[in-house]
C-alpha cells in the first residue's frame, strides 16, 4: 500500500492505534487527498467514534 502523505497512517496501523492514537489522527491529520487516504480517514473516524470518540482527557491530552 502505498501512500502520497508520510504522516498518513497505513490501514494496518490504524487497526491496531489507540484511543488516544486516533484522536490525534482524527484532529490534526488533514482529509485524505486520494480514494486510498479517504478510506483511511474514514475508518480512523469509525473506530475513533466506536472507542468512545473525543472526551475532556483526551482533549487536554492532545490540545485539541
Amino acid at each position: 500500500m502505498q501512500h502520497d502523505r508520510p504522516d498518513f497512517p497505513t490501514m494496518e496501523q490504524v487497526e491496531k492505534a489507540n484511543h488516544e492514537q486516533l484522536a490525534r489522527w482524527y484532529r490534526f491529520l488533514p482529509s485524505g487527498d486520494t480514494k486510498e487516504q479517504q478510506k483511511i480517514m474514514d475508518r480512523i473516524a469509525e473506530r475513533f467514534k466506536r472507542l468512545g470518540g473525543m472526551t475532556p482527557a483526551l482533549e487536554k491530552k492532545i490540545g485539541f
